[in-house]
């Protein structure tokens, strides 16, 4: 039976588009039936003519509901679309299975099979699937422009004939994929960059990058962790903040990105750090979707404390929304073709990416990591 498939449109301030063009053509080159939803690919630069060339079918959402054996969206469904939703349907996307038990329950009733691109497991088999890593590294890379535009400050240092400009200097706190983009970013700028992180595996990281490492000694560090940080004692966290209240009082820019799967964002910097920087200083605090970093992040939103402005955004990888939504396209793209055969769509739950992202299978709730 010919595999069909539906690309969803976005809902609220989401840009990024699950599938692109050059996708759909490869799918129907296969021998798929992929259908679109009318804008979707509006938001990220892709117009409803560049579907229907690579050989999509525009349907309304309850249409495409009606239609696909698999449906593709960056976020998940709306709760309204639940009663469109029959059993067996596979949807693929950011379901957030740690912030959203309720709903995944919901959803599981339906019986429909929920592939979660956020859990596929950190795996070097799965590289070419893991969206937190590509959508990660866009994000890193727009941090340091949102913080590079509001510095009243250029970055590089200049020497001009009325005297020379010294470097904006940036502190980039926590080393993952986000923070090693925002690192070389930062660094390309001009900028002076230092970096923190109490996985001290990654200090090799930071420092080829050209940043200098701030070491806090005695920090736990678990390589089980699927690449996260983890929780640190009392005394480490004190020592921490210590060294991080003089890198922030001295840092003209600070970046954060500092997560723990499943539990809220490590508060790393206060507000008696934020009334210690320079007027026209900026922070932006990657983890807002989480609770923040920082204690005045607001989510979605720039708050101006003391003079210094604090960017809250958990959409940055959306702002770069067309090369977002290309490397997101090509992470369903390879998930799917785990599934897709010579006898059909099949979930192969003895896989082991499979088994790590798969939520939902036949009414229940399957995911590991659930609860």
């Amino acid at each position: 039976m010919k595999l069909t498939i539906g690309i969803l449109k976005e809902q609220a301030a989401e840009r990024r588009v699950a599938v692109v063009p050059e996708v759909v053509a490869e799918w129907v080159a296969s021998g798929a039936e992929v259908f679109f939803e009318p804008d979707c690919g509006l938001g990220a630069g892709y117009s409803q003519l560049a579907y229907e060339q690579a050989g999509a079918q525009m349907r309304s959402r309850s249409d495409i509901f009606a239609l696909s054996q698999v449906m593709c969206s960056v976020q998940p469904i709306d709760e309204a679309d639940c009663p469109l939703l029959r059993p067996d349907q596979v949807l693929i996307g950011m379901y957030q299975p740690l912030s959203r038990p309720s709903f995944i329950d919901d959803l599981a009733k339906t019986g429909v099979h929920i592939l979660s691109l956020d859990a596929i497991p950190r795996i070097t088999r799965a590289q070419a699937m893991d969206v937190l890593s590509s959508q990660s590294s866009i994000a890193g890379y727009q941090a340091v422009l949102r913080a590079a535009a509001l510095l009243p400050r250029v970055f590089p240092m200049m020497m001009t004939a009325a005297g020379t400009l010294a470097p904006a200097r940036v502190l980039v706190v926590g080393a993952g994929v986000a923070g090693l983009q925002a690192i070389a970013t930062a660094k390309r700028l001009g900028a002076v960059v230092s970096a923190f992180d109490t996985r001290i595996s990654v200090k090799e990281q930071v420092e080829s990058l050209g940043a200098s490492f701030v070491d806090v000694e005695g920090a736990k560090e678990d390589r089980s962790a699927g690449g996260y940080a983890v929780e640190q004692d009392a005394d480490y966290q004190r020592r921490q903040q210590a060294a991080l209240a003089d890198r922030v009082r001295h840092s003209d820019v600070v970046i954060t990105t500092a997560l723990i799967p499943g539990k809220p964002a490590p508060r790393l910097i206060n507000q008696a750090m934020i009334e210690s920087m320079r007027p026209g200083s900026v922070v932006v605090d990657m983890a807002s979707t989480s609770g923040g970093n920082c204690e005045l992040t607001v989510d979605e939103s720039v708050v101006v404390h003391a003079g210094i402005s604090i960017i809250g955004s958990s959409l940055l990888a959306a702002e770069k929304a067309q090369d977002a939504s290309r490397v997101f396209s090509r992470n369903v793209q390879r998930l799917m073709n785990l599934c897709m055969g010579s006898d059909g769509f099949i979930l192969n739950r003895d896989d082991e990416i499979i088994a790590g992202c798969l939520l939902t299978y036949n009414g229940s709730v399957v995911w590991p990591g659930y609860r």
